[in-house]
This record gives C-alpha cells, sequence and structure tokens, in this order.
C-alpha cells in the first residue's frame, strides 16, 4: 500500500475517533468518512441529465456523479463507503448543499457568479444555451415569433431571468407565464395555455423524447435561436479545495480517457442530437493533465 494511502486511512481513523465534531464544521472529505457515507443530489425531473428511470436515479450528470463516488472512495480508502442518492428540487439544490444535506449535486445547474455566493462548482460537464420549445402545429421559430403570444418558464432559474432581459432587450411584448416546475410547463403548452415553454435546450430536449415516448403521435418544434449561453457543472460545498480537486481530477479523467463520448452517446446522441462546436470544445479544454 503506498505511504499515501495509508496516511489518508490514518485521517479517517483519527477523525471516526473525535467525539462530538460538527459534520458541518468539517470539509466534505472529513464528513464523507465519519459518516462512511457519500450523499449525491439528484434531480427527478432533468432529462436526460438528471431523472429517475425505473424509480433509480439515471442520467448523463448521475453518471459523472457515479465516477466522482468512485474517486472519493479510492482517495479515502473506504472501500464500505455507501452511496446514497438523495431527490432534490429546483428551489432547495442550492439549499441542500450548503447545509450539508448533499455533498455533491447532480443536475442541470448553471454556473453564475450569484451562485458562487454560496456554493463552488466543480470542471463544467456540459454546456447549453436557453431556448424555447413549441407545438409542431403552432411552431414558434425564433424568439421574435413570441410577439403577442404566451410562454412559459420556472421562475427562479437562469432561463426566466435571461429570457425576460432578452424579451425586454428586443422589445418583444411576449406575456411571461411563470410556472412551478417543467411538468407543469410542458402540460400548458401541450393544453394550448401558452405558445412557447422556455428552459435549457437538453432540458426541453428531455422534456420532448419523454412525452413523445407516452404519445407517439404529438409533435415539438425547438426555436432555431438561443437567448443565453448555459455552462453547467456541479455544485460542491464552498471553499473547501480537497473535495472539489477530487471531484475534478474524476471529471478530467472521464475526458482524458475518452469516457464522455459513451456517457453523451447514452444518453444523448442516441436520439440523434450531435453535440455542439462548443460542447466539443468544452471537453477538449478541461482535459487536464496532472
Amino acid at each position: 500500500m503506498s505511504s499515501s494511502r495509508l496516511a489518508r486511512r490514518a485521517l479517517v481513523l483519527v477523525l471516526l475517533a473525535v467525539p462530538g465534531t460538527s459534520l458541518l464544521a468539517q470539509g466534505t472529505l472529513e464528513r464523507i468518512a465519519e459518516r462512511g457515507e457519500f450523499r449525491i443530489g439528484y434531480r427527478t425531473d432533468a432529462r436526460p441529465l438528471s431523472f429517475e428511470q425505473d424509480g433509480q436515479p439515471a442520467g448523463y450528470s448521475v453518471d459523472f456523479c457515479r465516477r466522482i463516488a468512485a474517486a472519493v472512495r479510492e482517495h479515502l480508502g473506504l472501500n464500505n463507503m455507501q452511496v446514497t442518492f438523495v431527490p432534490v428540487a429546483i428551489e432547495d439544490r442550492v439549499g441542500a448543499v450548503v447545509n450539508g444535506d448533499i455533498d455533491i449535486e447532480c443536475g442541470a445547474t448553471t454556473v453564475t457568479l450569484g451562485r458562487q455566493e454560496q456554493v463552488d462548482f466543480t470542471l463544467m460537464t456540459f454546456v447549453t444555451g436557453g431556448t424555447i420549445l413549441s407545438m409542431g402545429s403552432n411552431r414558434v421559430a425564433n424568439l421574435a415569433d413570441l410577439s403577442g403570444r404566451r410562454v412559459a418558464v420556472i421562475e427562479g432559474t437562469t432561463s426566466a431571468a435571461a429570457l425576460r432581459a432578452h424579451l425586454t432587450e428586443n422589445l418583444i411584448d411576449a406575456e411571461v407565464v411563470v410556472v412551478s416546475s417543467r411538468g407543469e410547463g410542458m402540460a400548458q403548452l401541450r393544453d394550448g395555455e401558452v405558445d412557447g415553454f422556455a428552459s435549457d435546450q437538453i432540458v426541453l430536449m428531455g422534456e420532448a423524447m419523454a412525452s413523445v415516448e407516452q404519445d407517439p403521435d404529438i409533435s415539438y418544434s425547438f426555436a432555431d435561436e438561443l437567448y443565453s449561453f448555459e455552462p453547467y457543472a456541479l455544485m460542491v460545498r464552498r471553499n473547501d479545495a480537497d473535495f472539489r480537486l477530487v471531484a475534478n481530477r474524476a471529471i478530467a479523467r472521464l475526458l482524458r480517457g475518452g469516457q464522455y463520448a459513451q456517457l453523451y452517446q447514452q444518453w444523448i446522441g442516441s436520439v440523434g442530437i450531435s453535440p455542439s462546436p462548443m460542447l466539443i470544445a468544452m471537453y477538449q479544454v478541461q482535459t487536464l493533465s496532472e
């Protein structure tokens, strides 16, 4: 066994021997060592990145976190470390990380400077942008087509802020309808209560795929333009460089080894969606070496 591995195991034993230590006062790695458990937060409604399939967590982002869990287990030398998946919603995902309810959030979360006042982010895992989903029979071809029409968006998301800014800047007099979830937005779109549903393109693709699976006769259309740039990464505890480094090393190793191509094909490419030049560039730029 290497000296570094021995040192990490010694650290684990020391931490387990310290009574009464507040979990929130510890770093993430120390907290995982004391609990013997790694808690992964995931979204149940962000297909194809993070959702539930046959009652189990699944998706592109979830698979990234499974690789990180393996790296944490190896780093700490905890062969019996338990991996627990905790569902989180849009409105409580940041708080779940801040409060230590989860150790990492693996969903469809955009990196923003405002969010970095509360949490940190790993290396980027995906790049997308905001767009409009409409019914095939009532297509919204571009953002200007929304003039005089109704568009749904989930409040409190980067998509909502970017959409309002784009509409204001371009003098498009669309009516923005606030919804609480993607399910509500999709339902209003199908029922004709709104003409479009605004969100991140990759997540809208997942919603459309799931809807077509349930009703093959239904038809959707995407706008030809994006109104925002949305870099995704995994949320971790703020100012915890040791854990973030373990996670980043796992992501960089996955990118260097080309495993990202397998994950992309499994969750996204299998339905005929090719990676954008921006996404390919992101993969290449983040193949960091040791």
